[in-house]
């Protein structure tokens, strides 16, 4: 089974970004609670993976953070303008992708 995790992490790891997008759409959201959601849908992902994932997402421009007031170390993710943008056409392809692999067992290719 642990040969088949890696890759199948690299496949599931656009579905745990768009997860993550949405949540920050609808409002803070912090890597320990993120964690917890998505291991509520089945994926199964350590901070090690998350954090550096969260931090290329702000790179990329689709997430903005800041501590937390209080003094505590717990970091806040938000979604930006552009992570909007990028969730928006994310839904859009993922749509797409369902009509054309979704709910259609034994559908074989040029039916």
């Amino acid at each position: 089974m642990a040969d088949i995790e890696k890759p199948l992490q690299r496949l599931l790891s656009g579905f745990i970004r768009m997860h993550v997008l949405h949540h920050a759409e609808e409002g803070d959201l912090c890597g320990n609670w993120m964690i917890g959601e998505l291991r509520h849908h089945g994926y199964n992902i350590s901070p090690g993976t998350l954090y550096p994932m969260l931090k290329s997402m702000e790179k990329d421009g689709w997430l903005t953070s800041r501590a937390e007031e209080g003094g505590g170390r717990r970091v806040l993710y938000r979604i930006t303008p552009g992570g909007q943008a990028a969730l928006k056409e994310a839904r859009a392809k993922l749509q797409e992708l369902f009509r054309e692999v979704g709910g259609r067992e034994g559908h074989a290719q040029g039916e």
